[in-house]
């Protein structure tokens, strides 16, 4: 079968393909943007504002992550039920998805307020007085806008699961812009501390989830979810959410707990292993970018193709799109390399910690082509097919035993340095890669459908 043409009688042509995949590719760029944008102003305010912000910007980090894997978990029910063409099923999980994330959201918004000092104080120990005061301030007004973010989350991903990426990157696009605008007229022309960066972004993620709910409330919209107070639970559909969103969430959760083990070992090497790393993961981050945003669409593509019966279909996405991702991370790797001594110049970083950022970023992008799309474009698939849980095992065995414990062995032991926890990190894809290529061509992945 011709991979380029796709058949007529198919769910999804290029041009659905593109419609999907290029808002999808601007929403996760706007984030990354809007990050460096809030970190610069951030810095304004001296050293321990940014610091407070960081250490707390990782707890917020852990929360998207949870939410978005529900999100997921409610895309893929809905997906599969949209494929059998049920779509009374299908509008009733993405409202049971709505509902709970929003309870779920503010319980653990109310949570995270009373308990922030604990938090603060277990997470980071003991910090200074005035970045304590500064992840105080901060994580306040980030927990309040837990639940919109959560909201937000849901509504983007039932989105998706009609092909439509386009209404959600068009919210995030006035949200963000309106997010950047108000921090910088806090901070530079009111002169506020963190507040100026958090009050904001609360505003932004109240309008974002306000936004989308008015969107997917919408009686013309496939996947409309009823505008009402009076909603009961289904929970034969909250299981089958929570099949997918759980395991994703545990996934994502250890995954992050995996690069605070490994950011400890790092920090043992010295000030430049430190400054070399960070940058290193800053730009890296950028090479994989298309990877991160396509996987999310496939997730929803294979839900219909599965919910359809059609894995015959499944299979020829999965791999027209895992050759999309190479395709893409070869033009924006290629940009990086060209760009990359300029990049650095920015960075201000002596001429040994540019080196050593260099090399990292180089074998990262190499790794980003050859490798990191069977490592996480892959199990993309399987999560759209239901086979969750297979993914998390996979992924937290090979995380703990390479990621984690080969970075202690070739960083430490063998004395190769910072660097030895990328070679560790590359090592990470290539197992995890054959497992999912041994996977996918066992067929097991095609047993686990959640409707």
């Amino acid at each position: 079968m011709n991979i380029f043409k796709t058949p007529e009688n198919y769910l999804y042509s290029n041009r659905a393909l593109l419609a999907l995949f290029i808002p999808l590719l601007i929403e996760y760029s706007l984030e990354f943007f809007v990050g460096f944008a809030d970190s610069i102003m951030v810095a304004s305010l001296g050293e321990a504002a940014i610091s407070g912000v960081s250490l707390v910007d990782f707890l917020v980090q852990l929360l998207i992550f949870s939410f978005s894997a529900l999100a997921t978990g409610g895309a893929v029910v809905a997906g599969q039920y949209l494929g059998s063409n049920q779509i009374k099923k299908a509008q009733d999980s993405a409202t049971q998805l709505i509902w709970f994330s929003t309870i779920l959201s503010t319980v653990m918004m109310f949570a995270v307020i009373f308990a922030r000092h604990f938090l603060i104080a277990l997470l980071f120990g003991q910090i200074e007085s005035d970045v304590w005061a500064n992840a105080d301030v901060y994580l306040y007004f980030m927990a309040v806008s837990i639940p919109f973010l959560a909201i937000y989350n849901a509504g983007a991903a039932i989105f998706r699961t009609t092909n439509n990426a386009t209404t959600p990157m068009k919210i995030l696009f006035v949200c963000d812009i309106l997010n950047v605008v108000g921090n910088a007229i806090c901070i530079y022309f009111l002169g506020w501390d963190v507040r100026g960066v958090a009050i904001p972004t609360v505003i932004a993620r109240v309008l974002a989830a306000v936004l989308i709910l008015y969107c997917v409330t919408k009686k013309d919209y496939k996947l409309h979810i009823k505008r009402t107070l009076n909603h009961r639970f289904d929970t034969g559909l909250l299981k089958k959410v929570l099949q997918v969103g759980i395991p994703y969430g545990v996934e994502n959760g250890l995954f992050q707990l995996g690069r605070v083990l490994v950011l400890s070992l790092v920090s043992t090497f010295g000030t430049m292993a430190i400054a070399a790393n960070s940058v290193g993961y800053a730009i890296g981050i950028f090479s994989v970018l298309p990877g991160f945003a396509i996987n999310l669409g496939l997730t929803a593509i294979v839900s219909n193709c599965v919910g359809a019966n059609d894995y015959e279909q499944a299979r020829y996405y999965n791999k027209k799109i895992i050759i999309i991702v190479i395709v893409s991370h070869i033009i924006i790797n290629a940009a990086i390399f060209a760009l990359l001594p300029f990049i650095l110049s920015v960075y201000s970083l002596s001429p040994q910690t540019a080196a050593m950022a260099s090399e990292m970023v180089i074998w990262h992008g190499i790794f980003a082509i050859l490798i990191w799309p069977l490592s996480f474009t892959l199990p993309s698939t399987f999560r759209g097919a239901g086979d969750s849980k297979s993914v998390m095992y996979i992924s937290l065995i090979v995380m703990f035993t390479c990621r984690i414990a080969l970075s202690y062995v070739i960083a430490d032991w063998m004395g190769i340095g910072v660097f030895g926890t990328w070679i560790a990190m590359f090592i990470d894809w290539y197992v995890r890669a054959a497992i999912y290529i041994y996977r996918y061509f066992s067929n097991k992945w095609t047993e686990y459908r959640v409707v």
